[in-house]
């Protein structure tokens, strides 16, 4: 798969910082007919991240994506992209180094695959023979080469998730803004988008995802925005999450006595709670970090316990989150 090349960026949009801000916006606020759809919003996303947004239906999120894409005016609130604070007369400037995928883009039936892509690339004024060059890259990065005299309203859906997201990244962004893309995909389709992704973010693209999918989301992203009934309650990188939210467990199975293994275990200060699974398996809550975890397994088999099992697990992104929509109600 190609790695795509990015245009020169304008001095205006870039700091010196390979870290920097590549979105940020304060107390961004947006109402219809006096009702909040999005709240007070606080959003940092560093250059280079894959940020995840997740929250139910209703929550806000496409509201604040297209907010982010400049096609909803906020009501209040302001938006900063690398560094540079948005102004609607730097709006055909900042728009070029933005790339949006609605969860409704519309595809041209009548059109082939390349015409398709050709016409979105004349809209942003791409020149021969620079963009024929960038519609073979792009049908190469989504694997739609082999398919571009095909009509569009002959491809699988995945495939015309593909080809909108080519269509996306026609013009080089330095931001990409995805609202549910992999919304009904099977997962063969999912793993080809996510891979798709990855690749983007590789060649330095900084990239906002919203799914409900939280495992492709927990592969894939390097922070996490969780919004509830317009608020973004929860923002952190991912490990960071993992780090204070997710409790570690560690399934036990022993040939032995569980009476013997619940013994031993109760020793461990790490060990906050032994549940039995079965005959021969135990789910012990641990808080111990990876030296500790470690150690325990030594002591258990020092201590002569007949073990067949011996597994680490947390809770998952959507464990998680269910725990965080738990808290908020009560």
């Amino acid at each position: 798969m190609k790695l795509l090349a990015f245009p020169m960026q304008s001095p205006s949009l870039v700091r010196s910082s390979s870290r920097s801000l590549a979105i940020s916006t304060q107390q961004l606020t947006k109402r219809f007919d006096r009702r909040a759809v999005v709240s007070d919003v606080h959003l940092d996303i560093l250059s280079g991240e894959v940020y995840g947004l997740i929250g139910p239906n209703g929550a806000g999120k496409t509201t604040l994506i297209r907010m982010l894409a400049l096609i909803e005016e906020p009501t209040i609130g302001e938006i900063s992209f690398q560094g540079q604070r948005f102004h609607p007369r730097k709006f055909p400037e900042i728009k070029r180094y933005l790339g949006y995928l609605p969860d409704d883009f519309p595809l041209y039936d009548d059109l082939n695959v390349w015409d398709y892509l050709e016409y979105f690339a004349r809209l942003y004024k791409l020149r021969e023979p620079y963009r024929s060059q960038r519609l073979y890259e792009v049908l190469e990065l989504v694997q739609l080469t082999h398919k571009r005299n095909a009509r569009t309203a002959t491809l699988s859906r995945g495939m015309k998730q593909r080809l909108g997201l080519a269509r996306t990244v026609i013009h080089s962004p330095m931001i990409l803004l995805l609202d549910e893309p992999v919304s009904g995909l099977d997962p063969i389709a999912r793993m080809q988008f996510r891979d798709i992704v990855k690749s983007l973010q590789s060649a330095g693209m900084t990239v906002l995802i919203s799914s409900h999918v939280l495992s492709d989301l927990a592969e894939l992203c390097t922070s996490i925005g969780i919004m509830e009934l317009g608020y973004l309650v929860e923002s952190a990188s991912l490990q960071e999450l993992y780090r204070r939210l997710s409790r570690q467990q560690i399934l036990i199975s022993t040939l032995g006595s569980l009476a013997d293994l619940k013994r031993e275990l109760q020793q461990f200060s790490f060990i906050q709670g032994i549940e039995t699974q079965s005959e021969q398996q135990l789910k012990v809550e641990f808080t111990g970090d990876q030296s500790a975890c470690a150690d325990l397994l030594r002591s258990l088999i020092e201590a002569g316990i007949p073990l067949t099992e011996f597994h680490c697990t947390q809770d998952d992104l959507e464990t998680i989150f269910l725990k965080l929509g738990h808290q908020q109600a009560s």
